[in-house]
């Protein structure tokens, strides 16, 4: 493994350091081995605009999906549409119902 020294720390930041490892239960070198790991591995999994684009022709291999979005749209119309459907012929379903009721109770 590679040593790292660093020089001319500001004192602020080797108290904070200090202050976190010790909150931390580690070392300083710990705690700051654990800050650079996490920094650089967070970046890591960034990735750029054009990283992104490539992993997506990669993964489509020039086969990407057309009108993705309004095929998605006029499904879920149709399944509005579907919906207010099934509504409308539960609430005629309950007026025939009340209707039949009203009507056998008037006998």
């Amino acid at each position: 493994m590679a040593i790292l020294n660093i020089r001319n720390l500001p004192d602020d930041v080797h108290l904070g350091l200090r202050i976190r490892s010790a909150k931390a239960g580690r070392s300083m070198e710990a705690e700051a081995r654990a800050i650079l790991t996490a920094v650089i591995t967070a970046e890591d999994d960034k990735l750029s605009a054009a990283a992104l684009q490539k992993w997506v022709d990669q993964l489509y291999q020039q086969g990407k999906p057309q009108n993705v979005v309004n095929h998605l749209i006029a499904e879920r119309r149709q399944e509005a549409a579907q919906e207010a459907a099934q509504e409308a012929a539960q609430e005629a379903a309950q007026e025939a119902a009340q209707e039949a009721a009203q009507s056998a109770g008037q006998e």
